[in-house]
């Protein structure tokens, strides 16, 4: 799976939020499982999910959308809150496929 994202919306994300694009695209190349929502509210012009699972430096969300040719291209990402955290684990373990 390929995963892409903007390089200046990554600079941008990794400075606000501590985590950079790379790092986040761990949760869909590990092949760990992850809670995938679909964001409704925010899918006027294209499909968008939300994604949350472990990264080797903690629990993070991602929103995201899937491409055409099956790319991935992150939004953006940041670290999980509790509550996140806490509907993962609550989650079925294959809830991404």
């Amino acid at each position: 799976m390929q995963v892409t994202w903007d390089p200046a919306k990554n600079r941008a994300n990794q400075k606000k939020r501590g985590v950079s694009f790379e790092e986040a695209s761990e949760l869909f190349t590990s092949g760990r499982d992850y809670l995938e929502i679909f964001d409704e509210a925010h899918s006027d012009y294209e499909d968008r999910f939300i994604a949350v699972g472990p990264i080797k430096r903690g629990m993070v969300l991602v929103v995201h959308t899937v491409q055409d040719d099956d790319a991935i291209r992150i939004i953006s990402a940041r670290w999980a809150t509790k509550s996140e955290h806490a509907l993962f684990l609550a989650s079925p373990k294959d809830s991404h496929e």
